[in-house]
């Protein structure tokens, strides 16, 4: 039997738990706009910032509040554990989805009245399959998620349409908008990039993205360069010759590009790679060359082509990629891959913060 003091303890720590709790539940208040909510489900981290951006947007442009779901890798990763939370509130109304689903979920958006959103063609016979497949399932297990029936929809998220909205679905009716996927287009819209700058790094990202920069540049000027040369993007850039838009190519070939792409651009060979970084390095007097990349980072390349530069080559291949975004973010000059969204992601940031960047085989 435990002693007393053990359990007086005890009940000291259980009254604090429901004290801090109640005094947290207090902060959130139902928002009679209505919600918006979505999985981030497609693709790697850089297509699901696109989305991420074109999802705020939505629901700014509709008064919901955004549910900011979490990140999707083999896990469900909390927003605000690589963002400022705080920073997204500058633009609009938002809520961690963790605390949307312990403080007012249970009430306002109950067990039994959780309506999954899909789209599908209206001749179709298909039925909405919210949770089927990896990440959809585990991303809504991950929030303890259900849903109990749903609403097919077939307008879209262009901005000529989002009137329908409203009016088709008003929040009285329709207080949570859960959609499978994100309620915006890829790759991210001309008028939403600026959005980028309330993307701001959480102070864990960026004290050890600051801390590798302190540590291994010493304050002398560095380039950042973004390399794309697994396999994946072999197969990927052997169907891009010809067409005016891949992925994320509008970055660099403009929205309304007629000009044609060519494997050049996706797949820049090692001529170009090393040309344009050494062009670079003489603009920007760098004495250091910082290389992300999901493959060959080129190191003995480099260093022999800028031997008489006696520049030095580093490649990180940290335990979370967004750390080399976030040190690609602050070099002197940054070269990244024109189709590539994870160079989307250091080019939006670059460019907010007015910060010098290029592209392979477009400079």
């Amino acid at each position: 039997m435990a002693p007393l003091w053990s359990k007086l303890l005890l009940l000291s720590f259980l009254q604090c738990v429901i004290s801090d709790d109640v005094s947290r539940e207090s902060e959130f208040i139902w928002d009679v706009n209505g919600y918006v909510i979505f999985c981030p489900c497609m693709g790697r981290f850089g297509n699901q910032a696109d989305h991420y951006l074109g999802g705020l947007a939505f629901a700014k442009s509709l008064n919901r509040t955004l549910i900011l779901p979490p990140w999707r890798t083999y896990k469900n990763v909390p927003f605000d554990e690589w963002f400022k939370v705080e920073q997204i509130r500058k633009y609009h109304r938002v809520i961690l989805a963790d605390d949307f689903m312990k403080y007012l979920a249970p009430k306002y958006w109950p067990v039994g009245k959780r309506i999954g959103w899909c789209w599908l063609p209206s001749n179709t016979k298909e039925t909405c399959k919210m949770k089927e497949g990896n990440p959809f399932g585990p991303f809504w297990d991950g929030l303890g998620v259900d849903f109990d029936e749903y609403m097919i929809y077939q307008i879209s998220f262009h901005d000529t349409e989002l009137w329908r909205w409203g009016k088709l679905y008003p929040p009285a009716d329709h207080p949570v908008m859960a959609f499978k996927g994100a309620p915006a287009r890829f790759p991210i819209q001309e008028h939403h990039v600026h959005l980028q700058q309330y993307l701001e790094w959480s102070d864990a990202i960026e004290g050890e993205a600051q801390q590798y920069v302190d540590d291994t540049f010493h304050g002398e000027p560095y380039v950042g360069i973004h390399l794309r040369n697994g396999g994946d993007w072999v197969n990927a850039c052997a169907h891009v010759e010809g067409g005016t838009k891949y992925m994320a190519s509008p970055q660099c070939m403009g929205y309304q590009n007629t000009e044609p792409l060519t494997k050049e651009i996706c797949y820049p060979s090692e001529e170009t790679i090393l040309r344009q970084v050494k062009n670079a390095v003489l603009k920007t007097n760098a004495k250091h060359i910082f290389v992300a990349t999901d493959k060959n980072p080129m190191i003995k390349e480099l260093e022999q082509h800028l031997k008489e530069q006696k520049v030095k080559v580093h490649h990180l291949d940290p335990w979370l990629p967004l750390i080399d975004l976030a040190i690609l973010g602050k070099s002197d000059h940054f070269i990244g891959n024109c189709v590539s969204s994870f160079t989307a992601f250091v080019k939006r940031h670059r460019d907010v913060h007015d910060l010098p960047s290029s592209f392979w085989s477009r400079s």
